[in-house]
């Protein structure tokens, strides 16, 4: 005979209705047996149409189709309800299990208990009715209220139907709304229906909507309306907790929760994050007004390291998360003045490996190269443009978009922006707090740095600070318990998934330049009242473009660098086209500056004569809001000695010589290029060269 509860000794009629023996039928893989034979561990079964089967009892009872006919299906017990059952009820409920043990067996633990049965439930001697009517009186003669054999017989089918669960009180469940008139409740629901999808209101006036809906439907004066505490208390038990009025109607929380799925990547650049945001730090704009620049990081999941990251001062553009996507998949170089340690030569990596299959890692940072495979977005117009979504296409890259009004689908990259602004932003000058109440009175007063030396001091901090921390979400399975830093997981993971280098000329860096369509006229290329020219136009002039749009020519324009542009000619080749005043303008220049100089200025003379004008004037906004070292408005250049932390304020230094400002060395400089040039005047040098792709790329 074989117990299907694996000969764990169960109560008597309990235990007999749930054994496996000789004659009885079962269902077994969704078919009807009966069994013929039970030798130790096997079962032979014989089926309806004859066929026979042998099988292990073990096999047999894991089979979830498998049922004794007749009898309850096994199962364990719930035993954490039982917890939540008061504890009076708990120990009746246990009481009751005692007796009625010994009702059926004699002994109150059963029939594995062991003793000697009182005589009065000997099942020997007695029937089970007279056992039943012992127990009856001996519960009435206890105190036990409203026994009888009845009683006891009902507390015996409870027990075998539900165990002893079904020992404790059963009580009929209490209606959530109480003694609440069905038609105030009915007019609460269709309330709650019609302020659903809409803005949310106050509790008063969902009450008002109520009213009427009851006057529109039963009359007025019909029902009343309950007060307004009671209908307060009576809207918080129907109404989901997502549409309580008062609450958020376009979060995450107005919609159901779903299940959390972590995210998961095993590999660097399976899975990189991109996210915008403002950084909490004013900067000094182009035009030398305070400004909040715009922070545009890619964060790759599986090692959480900062693998791009980029400043704007407003209006990211696509072209800037177009040039993201190359940022992250080439070495970064470390800057000069960095020290020897932010290479990547000290970093915990396989350098020499990495070296050997790419010779561009010897002057890197100590900072991943990571070539995504799938790039996660939300829904910005940025990332959904068609100059973000083409760069994608041409490098390999799939883009995945996040569910809308879902922020815990990018949490990594999310929670990195937080990290950002407690780690840097709030050590910077100009630092404005994560809101308005912990503002200072006057933090455009503080701004220090530009925008460019703003990028420089967070990839250094990046490089130095960020790569080199340890981060909670970081376990190699090796070593469960202990947290690694960003650095140290790519160079757990590059084993499995090893580095390949994705070359990228300057050609391909034009490539991602936003694309627009002009006609090449006798003047050149026109656009936003700044006129382009060169010779290699002199045979397309006034002609139309054989492959552009309406005939007009694909131009390539870096909208942070207006000084020239790039037009494909009929040779496939891109080819700069310079502006015509671009050496008026020592420094580079983007459309917001153009805009603003447009705004500051009124229309004078001829074409070219305003354009000479406008030239003049972007010099002289480039000039003046370069830093100056030594006054209390003066901004702290990018390179800061060794021995203070990036971000420190230039008034934390002692003054300077005002002969080793920027304005004397360069005066100097230039006094030394015309002693040396024999006293012949030469060009003042430019602060900032022109941005050459095909230069940028032989730096990489």
């Amino acid at each position: 005979m074989v117990s299907a509860h694996g000969g764990r000794p169960v109560a008597g009629a309990r235990h007999r209705h749930r054994q496996v023996k000789l004659g009885a039928y079962v269902t077994f893989e969704g078919r009807a047996w009966q069994v013929a034979a039970v030798a130790g561990a096997s079962v032979t079964l014989v089926g309806e149409d004859g066929q026979t089967a042998s099988v292990l009892s073990s096999f047999l009872f894991a089979d979830p189709t498998f049922t004794v006919v007749g009898s309850p299906a096994t199962g364990v017990p719930p035993w954490g309800l039982l917890e939540s059952v008061p504890e009076r009820e708990r120990e009746r409920a246990l009481a009751w299990q005692r007796h009625i043990r010994e009702v059926e067996t004699g002994l109150p633990g059963g029939p594995a208990s062991g003793g000697t049965p009182r005589p009065e439930y000997d099942p020997a001697r007695r029937s089970m009715a007279e056992r039943e009517q012992a127990k009856a009186d001996e519960l009435a003669r206890l105190g036990w209220p409203q026994v009888s054999r009845a009683t006891v017989r009902r507390m015996r089918a409870r027990y075998h139907a539900s165990g002893l669960l079904g020992l404790v009180p059963r009580r009929k469940p209490s209606c959530a709304t109480g003694r609440a008139d069905e038609r105030v409740v009915a007019a609460v629901l269709e309330a709650l229906r019609r302020q659903r999808g809409r803005s949310t209101g106050t509790l008063k006036g969902l009450r008002e909507l109520t009213g009427q809906i009851l006057a529109d439907t039963h009359g007025p004066g019909a029902v009343g309306l309950p007060a307004p505490s009671t209908f307060n208390r009576l809207v918080r038990v129907i109404a989901d907790p997502l549409e309580h009025p008062g609450r958020p109607a376009r979060t995450s929380t107005a919609t159901p929760v779903r299940p959390y799925t972590p995210t998961v990547a095993l590999r660097p650049g399976e899975l990189v994050q991109v996210d915008t945001t403002r950084l909490d730090v004013m900067a000094v704009g182009e035009d030398g007004k305070p400004v909040r620049p715009e922070l545009t990081i890619a964060l790759d999941v599986a090692t959480r390291s900062v693998v791009a990251a980029v400043l704007r001062e407003e209006g990211t553009k696509a072209v800037d998360a177009a040039l993201l996507l190359a940022e992250m998949a080439v070495p970064h170089p470390a800057r000069p003045g960095w020290p020897g340690h932010l290479r990547l030569a000290h970093a915990a990596v396989p350098y020499d490996r990495l070296l050997a299959l790419d010779a561009r890692l010897e002057q890197a940072a100590a900072r991943p190269v990571v070539v995504p495979e799938t790039i996660v977005i939300d829904r910005g117009a940025i990332f959904v443009s068609a100059a973000f979504l083409a760069a994608c296409e041409t490098l390999g890259v799939s883009v995945q978009p996040t569910p809308p009004r879902s922020p815990a689908a990018k949490g990594a990259v999310e929670r990195t922006f937080g990290s950002i602004n407690t780690l840097f932003a709030q050590h910077v000058a100009g630092y404005t707090g994560s809101h308005v109440l912990e503002r200072g009175e006057a933090v455009e007063d503080e701004a220090r740095f530009t925008v460019a030396q703003l990028q420089e001091l967070l990839d250094e901090w990046v490089t130095a600070r960020w790569q080199h921390r340890r981060h909670e979400g970081l376990r190699h399975p090796v070593l469960p318990k202990k947290a690694l830093t960003p650095n140290e997981m790519w160079g757990a993971l590059l084993g499995a998934s090893g580095y390949v280098p994705l070359p990228l000329a300057g050609a391909d860096y034009l490539e991602l330049l936003p694309v627009r369509f002009h006609p090449v006229t006798g003047r050149g290329i026109r656009i936003n009242h700044r006129t382009y020219d060169h010779a290699c136009l002199n045979e397309h002039r006034g002609r139309p473009s054989p492959t552009g749009p309406g005939g007009k020519w694909e131009i390539h324009l870096n909208p942070h660098d207006v000084r020239q542009v790039y037009i494909r000619l009929p040779d496939g080749q891109l080819h700069e086209v310079p502006w015509i005043h671009r050496d008026h303008v020592h420094a580079p220049m983007g459309e917001t500056a153009w805009r603003h100089i447009r705004a500051a200025l009124g229309r004078r003379g001829d074409r070219e004569a305003h354009e000479a004008a406008l030239a003049e004037a972007a010099d002289q906004v480039l000039r003046r809001s370069r830093p100056l070292t030594g006054s209390t408005a003066a901004a702290a250049t990018p390179s800061q000695p060794s021995d203070s932390p990036p971000g420190t304020p230039p008034a934390q230094h002692p003054a300077r010589d005002p002969e080793g400002s920027l304005d004397a060395a360069e005066a100097r400089a230039h006094d030394d290029d015309d002693s040396q040039a024999g006293g012949e005047e030469s060009p003042p040098p430019a602060r900032f060269a022109l941005y050459d792709a095909f230069e940028e790329a032989e730096h990489w």
